[in-house]
This record gives C-alpha cells, structure tokens and sequence, in this order.
C-alpha cells in the first residue's frame, strides 16, 4: 500500500506463527502458516463444541487451495482415511499442517506437472504449488548474477556464485545481493548509500535490507505479495528464485518499448497501430518483433509463446538465420532430432556473441522463463531493425507527456502491489473493463462492491464492461470522489485524464483510511490533508529540526532536507547526515531525493515515487510520502517511538530512543491493513 501497509506486517516482527517443528514450519511461508492458522481457527470455531477430529477435515476443507480446488470432499476423506488408523483423534494445528501436506502432494500429483510449469514469471513469486525449484533456472540465474554483478566492489568477495550449490540462497539472507540485482534491473532504483553493507551484519541490518529490497522490487513492478524479509532470512529457495527471476525479467525486457528502441515502429503500418504497440506489454512486443523477424524468413508458423512454440528449435534456427546469416549452418535445420538442433542453435547464437543462459535441454523442455531470456538477449544483442528516418520522424508527433506516464506508472506499480487477479502492464489499457478497478476498490475498502452484478474477464458484450465501468464510478461518488461529467464509458474509453484523476482520488483515500484505522484518537473523524502537514511539521519542530513545510507544493522541498529532518525525527538511527548534501545544486537535490526513498523504503514505506517528485515537489506524491512516514511511525508500538512522541504529537521530543527499535519493523509478509493477499 501506499503508506507502507503494503509491505510492512504491522509491528510483528520475527514473531509470526511458530510451529514447533522445524522440518514443518520450514515448509510453509510466514504468509501460508497464517492463513493455515486463521483457516484453522475458524474450522474450530464452527466445529460442535469446538472440538475437531480428523474425520471433520474433508467437508471443511474445500476453501483451501490447491487442496479444496483439486479433490472432491469424497477424494479427501478417502485420501484420509488409508493414511490414518484413528478419525475420531482430535485435530491440533500441527497435525492439520501434516494432513494439509500430504492432501497438498496427493493433489499435485494428481494434476501432475503443472507444479513444474507453475513458474510463470510474474506469478512465480505466489505461487504456493509444492515448492519445487528449477535447477537449470538456478544455473541460469546464477550465471546471470555472476555476470553482472562480478566486479561489484563489495560483492566481488563472494562472486562468482557456484550454479550446483546452495550460495545463491546463502548469500541472499544478508539482503546486499538483491538490492545491487534490483539496481541492474532498474539503475538507480536504490540508493546505495541505504544498502547495509559490511562482514557481518546483525539482525536488524539484515532486516533493514530485506525490506528496501521488496518495498524497492514492488516499485520497480515485482509482485511480492506473499513473500516477507523472514522468508530470506531462511533462505526459503522457491521465493528467493521467484524474485530474482522477476528482476532479471524487468532488466531483459527493459529496452522492448519505443522510448527505448524506437526503431520499434517498423513492426507496425500506421500511427493508430503505434498507440496499440505501446500499450502491449514487453513480453507480447517481443513476440511480435520474433514473428516479424521470422516472416521476412518464411516461415510459415506464428511463435505465440516461449514455451511449446519453440521446443522443436525451427522457430530459432529461422530467427538467428535471418539476423546473423553468416554464421548460419545448414544442418540446423536438416538435423532430425531437436535435442541435436537446439545444440547447434546455441552454437550460432555464441558466434553472435549472445550471451545465454540456457542448455539445448531447456529448449527442448520448453522452459518458458528460460527461452523469454534468451529471446531476449538476442533482442537486445542484435534487433535486425532498421533505424529509417521516416519511422523515427513518425514517432516525433506522438505526444510525449512525461508527467501522464509518470503518474501511469506509479498508480500501476501501486495496484500490483496489492496483489489483484491480473498483473497491470498500462492502466489506460487493463482497466478498460472495470474489473481490477472493482478489486482494487474492494481492497481498500471492504465490502464495497456489489459483486452480484459485475462481470468478470474475459468479457465479450461492451456493455458488460460498462455496467463494471459504471458502478466503480458510482462507488467513486460514495467515498466522495470529485467526478463531475465522469461516467462509466470514460474508463471503458479510455479517458486517460479521467483514469489518472480517478486513480489518484483512490490512492488517497486508501491512505487516509489506512491512518484513520490507526490514529484511535480520531474517534471516527476522517484524517484530512491538512492533518498530515501539521503531524510532519511539529514532529520535525519537536526533534529539534530546523525546516518547515508550508503545503505539500512548498518549493523549499526540492532540497529535501525537511524529509530527512522528518525521517530522523521518527527514527534517529535513519540517516546518515554525513551522506546528505546542502542541497543547492541540481545534483545535489537529486542525491538527497534519491537518498530520502531509500531510507522510508528500509524503514518500511511502501512509496512509489520517483526522485523527480521530490526535485521538482509534485504535490500528490509529496502527499503520499508525508502520510507513508506518518504511517508507519503511527503503526510502531507506542513504548519504541522515540521518547516523547505521542499519537497527538504534543510535547517536546528527547533524543533517547529504545533498542529494539527496527525489530518490529520487520515486513514479515506484505499484507496490508484490510487483510488482502
């Protein structure tokens, strides 16, 4: 969430739920013990007199994933019956995480291999399917890192990282590996200053990293919505692989869109088709420039994706033949066996000097996060487009409005922070239809839809996707959003004015609800903007600062020494004031922007802004800002805030602070405040 509820678990640290075994509570995330328990819980509660047997579990378990969607209540208590002598035994928790396993591993073998396909990319870091790795994604990653990240001045002690052991996961606990792997991905997303870098760190430190590294993954578009800083402390293998494989994805895609590679045009006829090609997420632009690539070959198939489309080779083969033909070999296609061709595939693709990170085995197998990077990494080694004047002027009258995709991009990243059906690749485009608009609304405020009469995708009739468009308009009007003129067919239009408007009205809102829950003294009153200036001004005038903010469009803030001043009062130990400059150049109020985002994302805030909406002090995400510190220093237990802080914020503010300080802060899994997963 905005303030910091999407990635922080409210205070409760390292201490999630414990089982008492250590092989079972290593076989579940924070995040899936918690919702087992809370399952568990309630199964009790409707249970006669409370109490629960084995023979109970089948009827209740339907709501379980995996679990419940797999087998029929007939094939659970069947299942249960030949595994256990006595169904009368009464159920404890540890004994319904046995059975859940067992039920777990009967389902998948059941379904057979999706467990194996379940690594989709941008799912892979949710998916709870049995936590099997892929050891040749391993390899590959690690390969990767080792190529990336090699010389890197600290990292260059523990690199290169061996493919067949278990370093990966090893040096990932201390949180500096993927922070650095983020900032390949996305330079300049984290300010290394922020990274705790030294030895040995201790718990804390550790913590701190872990948390700049996810609340910085989600800004960069990762969806983390089940992982938290414990699970990298355990080094749990299948949700480490899940992150990186997504960050190493955003890094390869990051030149496949027109800003980028404008030569980009040439896949396209016309300027309505350009606005198409924009709108088209990266994976999709690839594929289309590989069939683009492949036609000019003749080659008569369409490759719709990096899995059973280009197991066989042909489709490869014709692509490297038409970019580098002159290290072509005839008998890549004529070779009958596709394990001998995908040998000779890779063999081009070395001579090309395409760095790759899979076996000819991969190919075979389909491995579809494998092949995407290959494909990618070809892409950007050789494109084979040309760059003609006449396509590059053509992109010249597209209008360029760098402050609309600015505000694009953070609504985005924000929605996918919260973990809804569909991963968002342009708001203008994927909430035409309503329907994540409907979720993300339900979110933050629970309850709120009227499920009975929205349509859910794929939705054929227009007027379906009007009627969705039209009730979130008409819940925008209930929690007193400003939508004069608006109505549904706007959204379903897509209005980009309009979208954005309405975005930033429900960005707010969730916010304000997130600090209305938690400011108890406000019996009920709504938190309003002016509340949230007033709190950041008398906590830098209580600790001692010197700034002052006039409104969140005060000009002074471009230096961001009143964020910093803010940041230290609600966490002295935050900033580093030798690392902060005077703020008087350019370059100078860009080190202090980019340093403030790295210290509340490791603090705990969930921000999505960039050091641009600091520099040149825009409004609304100088707001969201403000209420993430006011946020996650409301959420810390009165007796760790530094003494003299209060809830009403009165009274003067001494320097003393108690130890345990970052402990709670832990993001032990980001769920934020309404419970959502």
């Amino acid at each position: 969430m905005v303030g910091g509820g999407g990635g922080v678990g409210g205070g409760a640290g390292y201490f999630g739920v414990l089982v008492s075994d250590p092989w079972l509570q290593n076989q579940f995330t924070q995040v899936e013990l918690r919702g087992l328990k809370a399952h568990f819980m309630s199964m009790r509660r409707e249970a006669d007199n409370g109490r629960l047997s084995l023979r109970d579990l089948s009827s209740k378990m339907s709501r379980l994933k995996v679990v419940g969607e797999n087998l029929s209540e007939e094939e659970r208590a069947s299942f249960i019956r030949d595994s256990y002598q006595n169904l009368d035994e009464d159920l404890d928790f540890e004994l319904f995480l046995r059975v859940y396993l067992k039920l777990q591993a009967h389902a998948s073998s059941r379904v057979g291999s999706t467990a194996k396909n379940s690594s989709a990319f941008l799912k892979a870091a949710t998916t709870t399917l049995l936590h099997t790795i892929s050891e040749s994604e391993k390899a590959s990653y690690v390969a990767h890192i080792n190529n990336y990240l090699g010389e890197d001045k600290f990292l260059k002690q523990y690199l290169p990282l061996g493919a067949s052991t278990n370093d990966l996961f090893e040096i990932a606990k201390d949180g500096v590996l993927l922070c650095k792997l983020i900032n390949v991905a996305v330079p300049g997303t984290i300010d290394e200053r922020a990274i705790n870098t030294k030895r040995v760190l201790n718990p804390w430190e550790r913590n701190e990293n872990h948390t700049l590294c996810l609340n910085s993954a989600k800004a960069i578009g990762c969806t983390v919505v089940n992982i938290g800083t414990q699970d990298f402390i355990e080094g749990r293998r299948h949700l480490v692989l899940g992150l990186i494989s997504q960050i190493i994805k955003i890094q390869l895609l990051a030149d496949l869109n027109l800003k980028k590679t404008p030569q980009l045009v040439e896949l396209v006829d016309d300027s309505k088709d350009v606005e198409e090609l924009m709108s088209l997420p990266p994976e999709k632009i690839l594929l289309r420039w590989m069939n683009f690539q492949l036609k000019k070959a003749g080659y008569k198939r369409t490759v719709t994706n990096f899995s059973t489309d280009v197991k066989d080779g042909e489709a490869y083969a014709h692509l490297l033949n038409v970019l580098a033909p002159e290290h072509s070999n005839p008998s890549t296609l004529s070779v009958k066996d596709p394990f001998e061709r995908a040998k000779l595939i890779l063999e081009h693709a070395d001579k090309m000097g395409c760095k790759r990170y899979l076996t000819a085995r991969d190919i075979v197998e389909g491995s579809p996060n494998l092949n995407l990077a290959f494909v990618a990494h070809i892409f950007q080694h050789r494109n084979g487009l040309s760059t003609q004047a006449k396509q590059i002027s053509f992109l010249e009258t597209l209008p360029d409005d760098t402050q609309i995709s600015r505000e694009e991009r953070a609504f985005r990243f924000w929605m996918n922070s919260l973990g809804n059906s569909t991963y968002i690749d342009n708001v203008f485009e994927d909430l035409r239809n309503g329907w994540v608009l409907l979720e993300t609304l339900d979110k933050v405020s629970p309850g709120i839809v009227n499920w009975k009469i929205a349509s859910r995708p794929p939705i054929k009739m227009p007027f379906r996707k009007v009627e969705n468009c039209n009730q979130v308009v008409k819940i925008g009007k209930q929690l007193k959003f400003s939508l004069v003129n608006v109505a549904g067919n706007d959204i379903v239009q897509g209005n980009k004015k309009l979208i954005l408007a309405y975005l930033w009205q429900l960005m707010r809102f969730n916010i304000l609800q997130l600090l209305k829950n938690l400011r108890f003294h406000s019996h009920g009153k709504e938190i309003t903007d002016a509340d949230i200036l007033e709190w950041a001004n008398s906590r830098v005038r209580s600790s001692g600062g010197q700034s002052h903010m006039d409104s969140f469009k005060d000009k002074s803030l471009s230096d961001g020494i009143f964020f910093l001043e803010l940041l230290s009062s609600v966490q002295p130990r935050a900033v580093n004031w030798s690392l902060v400059t005077k703020g008087q150049t350019d370059e100078e109020k860009k080190m202090n922007a980019s340093y403030i985002i790295s210290i509340a994302r490791k603090l705990g805030c969930s921000i999505f802004l960039l050091l641009e909406d600091i520099t040149e002090v825009n409004q609304k995400m100088i707001l969201t800002l403000t209420a993430s510190i006011m946020y996650w220093f409301l959420k810390q237990p009165v007796e760790e805030r530094p003494s003299g802080a209060s809830d009403s914020e009165n009274g003067s503010q001494s320097e003393t602070i108690s130890n345990s300080t970052m402990d709670d802060t832990a993001s032990e899994s980001s769920i934020d405040e309404n419970g959502t997963r």
